[in-house]
């Protein structure tokens, strides 16, 4: 049984809160670059043009991306022969949050109830997954989330008899009625399958995948490649503002589902969606 002390865990998630807001990630930023030339708008290549710069500003000058920090949520692959010695785990990444935030200079953007509406003032609770894997490391990913992207996403459960098309049509009814409000150009997560809650998370960790690495399985692969060209032909374009680059990505993942079901979720990011992991 491996020990890993608590206070590398909490080391460990203030770097990732820090990392996540300061820089973009690679593949969103080449995306980004790419879609300069293939955006036929001069105001929306002018806007992907000031998103590369800000990118670049944000990493030379350890600033964040976005004034909008987000609320930090963290996967956590646990294997099952570590042990955490010290503290407890959810204590430890929470505590790293708590300081990433505050010696970062991140916007505490948490409150402490959703009707009460009181800000915690440091960020805290993250939302927290969990995973049992095999092994005796850590993997943990913190993916700080803004709400401009999040308030824009959703759950259907749909019928079975829905099929493809029915999918196809939520999802696309999902990023048009979005429009502007999640600052394209986006990225797509999809969850399909599971129950109503599994969905969502499939969505959520769709996002954390590269927007230039398709599904491995054929027919989604085809329908996340639809999906695109069809997005990108609504005219919605860089901030909303017109053009072709409306997301540089659709992630879909799948689960097994019951045989009366068929539910999907979409989680919208931003141009901006976050994420850095580390494994102890």
């Amino acid at each position: 049984m491996r020990r890993i002390d608590a206070d590398t865990v909490v080391r460990a998630v203030e770097r990732l809160c820090t990392d996540a807001n300061y820089y973009l990630n690679a593949d969103i930023l080449q995306a980004l670059q790419d879609g300069i030339s293939d955006e036929i708008s001069d105001t929306g290549r002018n806007i992907l043009s000031q998103l590369v710069e800000n990118a670049s500003l944000a990493r030379e000058k350890q600033m964040a991306i976005c004034q909008d920090t987000g609320m930090a949520v963290v996967f956590v692959e646990l294997g099952q022969d570590v042990h955490v010695s010290g503290g407890n785990l959810t204590n430890a990444i929470n505590e790293g949050v708590r300081r990433g935030y505050k010696n970062g200079y991140l916007r505490n953007s948490v409150v402490n109830d959703p009707v009460e509406r009181v800000n915690t003032g440091d960020n805290t609770p993250a939302v927290i997954h969990y995973d049992i894997v095999d092994g005796e490391n850590i993997r943990i990913i913190v993916a700080p989330k803004g709400f401009g992207s999040e308030n824009m996403s959703g759950v259907k459960m749909l019928k079975p008899s829905d099929g493809r098309e029915g999918i196809k049509g939520y999802i696309l009814d999902m990023v048009d009625r979005a429009g502007p409000n999640p600052c394209p150009p986006i990225i797509v997560g999809v969850g399909i399958g599971g129950t109503m809650e599994k969905a969502a998370l499939l969505a959520k960790k769709a996002l954390l995948r590269p927007v230039n690495d398709n599904s491995g399985i054929e027919y989604l692969c085809k329908l996340e490649k639809e999906l695109l060209k069809e997005i990108n032909s609504m005219g919605i374009g860089p901030a909303g503002l017109g053009g072709r680059i409306t997301a540089l990505g659709v992630n879909i993942e799948a689960y097994p589902t019951h045989i009366a079901g068929l539910p999907v979720a979409v989680n919208i990011g931003c141009h901006a969606t976050r994420h850095a992991e580390v494994v102890l």
